[in-house]
């Protein structure tokens, strides 16, 4: 038997395995149309908290601040604990008053922040 007379034989297995590894691609690549988020976007709270490829400080959460140089989980949840406290911050300066936050620390994150209400 040639191929043309197995393609003809075969015809519909093979359309059947042709739209089974479509659908597989279509699936694994976008995301469900009952999602809230577009595909390829941020959440709310990252495209609020980041702006000009600084962070917001004010409205950062504490998983978003561990994403600056030489802050972890601690220091993160020292931030936002002071932010709770006094309010929001008025200058990077401020940052001086956290446990665990000195000169050396602030000049590491001074370009990766902003200040916005």
């Amino acid at each position: 038997m040639g191929i043309k007379e197995w393609v003809c034989r075969h015809t519909l297995a093979l359309f059947c395995i042709l739209f089974a590894c479509l659908l597989v691609v279509s699936v694994w690549y976008y995301p469900p149309l009952w999602s809230n988020n577009p595909p390829h976007q941020g959440t709310v709270s990252t495209i609020t908290t980041v702006q000009n490829d600084r962070l917001n400080i004010n409205t950062a959460s504490a998983a978003d601040l561990t994403a600056l140089p030489g802050i972890g989980e601690k220091k993160a949840a020292a931030i936002v604990a002071w932010r709770n406290a006094n309010g929001h911050f008025t200058e990077p300066e401020q940052l001086l008053q956290v446990d665990g936050i000195g000169e050396g620390i602030l000049e590491k994150i001074r370009p990766h922040i902003c200040i916005h209400d």
